[in-house]
């Protein structure tokens, strides 16, 4: 079997494979770039452990200083809140946490509403047509660019950029997105210094904090991280939702006849095929025993959150999709202080669209079968390329 084959399947279903290491270790080390160690966590234990535990950084500029890196990310996406630990991460987040609340994403549920409604009005009917395209991709676009401010003539360009940064195996192609994009919120942010609005950039800009605020660096890289990781990943998790449901009629059925259980089955659906693969960079700062097995100082710890959310010691008979299963605890959005702050505007955005896709298109179907689907080739998030349908 070539390694292109390999990928293929593994991109298909991973849960197979992440389940065989499991049943070695749920803790593992595995290869990585230049011959360098990391470890992989598989169980849900160790997992949640890891996301928990101070010891394990995400400040990737402390872990890659004398290196020798040869990338060249720009500042404002390589210094992410994402790749900060407290109490940096913790100053940041508590900028941004407000605009998120469920207080704060029950009034954009109207737009949502709206905005979903007339992408679902393009949809022909009786023909094939790109789920992924027409909806997953356009409407977390929309949204997010809309409570930053970014101008619609723009979001095309923000949309591009955005999926490039994820471009697994193509580090130059990675690199060059993040100054366009970097580039452009810099732009953006001096547009509205000159002509203030009242969108979340706006309130960022004006942010204070006590006596601190943001320094230009921090303004931009918060900018660039709300627009990244405001779509993509809801992208995916919005394609993975529908075709879980797609694959398993009696719960497409049962949703489509009482789809105000649409919520309640929400985080099964996350917890069954999570959109973020594998959780963002961590490295041991000492050396940490985890799940029994032992990790020295200085190690990337890599945790896949999709392999932890279908460990059987924590959910039974995970490979199954049971709406009726209390699936609350998974970790599709990871774990402690850097879990995702936009949880309730995807789970919203979630529930807002497959209500509306399943009461409007009751009929719809697979255009292709289930194991022709291409999925995108990326380490971080789990999604698919296209989503041919049917309504």
């Amino acid at each position: 079997m070539t390694d292109d084959t390999q990928e293929s399947r593994f991109l298909q279903d991973p849960y197979p494979a992440y389940a065989a290491m499991r049943s070695i270790s749920p803790v593992r080390p595995v290869p990585g770039t230049g011959g360098r160690p990391r470890y992989l966590v598989t169980g849900y234990a160790e997992a949640r452990e890891a996301l928990g535990d101070a010891r394990l950084s995400k400040d990737t500029a402390a872990f890659f200083e004398g290196k020798g890196s040869r990338r060249r990310l720009h500042p404002a996406v390589a210094h992410t809140m994402l790749a900060s630990d407290s109490p940096q991460h913790t100053r940041l987040r508590k900028l941004v946490t407000r605009a998120f609340t469920t207080g704060a994403v029950a009034e954009l549920r109207p737009f949502i509403a709206r905005v979903t409604d007339e992408l679902l009005d393009q949809w022909p009917v009786g023909e094939p047509f790109d789920f992924v395209a027409s909806l997953a991709v356009p409407l977390p676009v929309i949204v997010i660019c809309e409570l930053l401010g970014v101008p619609q003539a723009d979001r095309p360009d923000v949309q591009r950029w955005s999926a490039q940064l994820f471009a697994a195996g193509e580090p130059d192609v990675i690199d060059a997105a993040s100054h366009s994009m970097a580039d452009y919120m810099t732009g953006l942010i001096a547009t509205k210094r000159m002509d203030p609005g009242s969108s979340l950039l706006d309130r960022l800009i004006a942010a204070r904090d006590g006596d601190d605020h943001l320094s230009e660096e921090e303004l931009v890289s918060l900018a660039v991280l709300l627009l990244v990781a405001g779509h993509e990943t809801t992208t995916s998790a919005l394609g993975n939702a529908l075709l879980a449901l797609l694959r398993h009629p009696a719960a497409l059925d049962r949703l489509r006849v009482n789809p105000d259980d649409v919520p309640a089955a929400l985080d099964e659906l996350l917890r069954f095929d999570s959109a973020v693969s594998t959780a963002t960079f961590r490295f041991t700062t000492e050396a940490v025993t985890l799940g029994g097995s032992g990790i020295p100082a200085g190690v990337p710890v890599l945790v896949a959150l999709g392999a932890a959310n279908r460990d059987p010691a924590r959910f039974p008979a995970p490979d199954q999709l049971d709406l009726d299963r209390n699936a609350a605890a998974h970790l599709a959005f990871g774990h402690g202080i850097h879990r995702c702050v936009g949880a309730p505007l995807a789970k919203a955005e979630a529930e807002i669209t497959l209500r509306a896709v399943l009461t409007r298109f009751p009929g719809i179907r697979l255009a292709v079968p289930a194991d022709r689907l291409e999925w995108r080739h990326t380490r971080l998030v789990r999604g698919l390329a296209s989503l041919p349908v049917l309504a």
